[in-house]
């Protein structure tokens, strides 16, 4: 008996000491530099949820950005409703209250509570449909034996040189699929915005800002993590884990000599931001003026 209570003080202390690492990096400073892109994603795993008594699927929401010299960095992680406006506000507000900023494009899936929330906390931030989930979309609209053709000629738009050659091949994808199914036409319609959002930015960067992929390895060791405990006790522990996962994930970005984005692809980003600035101000005419 008294040994099972020191190892349970011993648990006890090695909980607490992960908290406060956890929480130190989960509320750490974020104004040392700005963040041009971020990237937004949820993935869900099993927590007993004690005031209703039974278990339910939690979203762990994961936001990772690159900063203005290429690299990247793990900004925050929060546990709750992935569909929930005032759940991504919250979060949302959050890594701004910690410094968040110079955001110009966020990369995520069509959770309808981010849109809504992001279009509200990261006012002038374009955001990019993430590729991959919604090719998932269209798909669905698809029997079995269209899927491939479906998934082919889609794939084209992606593979044009500039921005109007990406638009025109959307066009011609989107009528050569509504012939075989109305209901693409308007799915393609509506999302054409922010599915081509990444077409405004360097080419450099277009493989790495079309979609969620670049957080995939994440979440298959969250999921490979989360295996070995099955279902979480509450959403401390949940963050307690997967918040040292992403801690340790940071560490190895921040070792890494190689930048996720070049410095010159980056400068170019800057560049064309400040041309895009001057030219609404009204100063690129008075500079040429002058």
């Amino acid at each position: 008996m008294q040994h099972r209570v020191s190892q349970n003080l011993k648990v006890s202390r090695i909980c607490a000491g992960l908290d406060e690492f956890v929480n130190a990096f989960r509320n750490r400073d974020l104004s040392h530099t700005e963040f041009p892109y971020i990237y937004l994603d949820a993935t869900y795993l099993h927590v007993r949820e004690k005031s209703l008594g039974q278990v339910v699927s939690k979203a762990v929401v994961i936001a990772t950005g690159i900063r203005l010299d290429g690299g990247r960095e793990v900004l925050g992680l929060d546990v709750g409703d992935s569909e929930s406006q005032p759940f991504w506000e919250s979060f949302l507000v959050s890594l701004k209250d910690r410094g968040l900023s110079g955001v110009r494009l966020v990369i995520s899936d069509q959770h309808t509570g981010l849109v809504a929330a992001m279009s509200k906390c990261l006012q002038g931030a374009a955001h990019q449909r993430c590729r991959v989930h919604f090719a998932r979309n269209l798909l669905a609209l698809f029997p079995k034996t269209h899927k491939h053709m479906a998934a082919a000629v889609l794939r084209t738009t992606f593979a044009q040189p500039d921005p109007a050659a990406i638009n025109d091949t959307w066009e011609t994808v989107r009528d050569q699929l509504a012939t075989i199914n109305p209901k693409t036409g308007p799915l393609m319609d509506d999302a054409k915005t922010e599915v081509l959002s990444f077409a405004n930015f360097p080419k450099a960067h277009w493989i790495k800002i079309w979609s969620n992929n670049p957080l995939e390895r994440i979440n298959k060791e969250i999921k490979r993590r989360s295996r070995v405990v099955g279902i979480f006790p509450n959403e401390q522990s949940v963050i307690r884990l997967i918040g040292a996962v992403l801690a340790d994930t940071h560490d190895e970005w921040q070792a890494n000599d190689r930048r996720y984005l070049s410095e010159e692809s980056m400068n170019q980003l800057k560049t064309n931001y400040d041309k895009q600035v001057a030219a609404i101000t009204g100063n690129d005419q008075h500079n040429q003026d002058s």
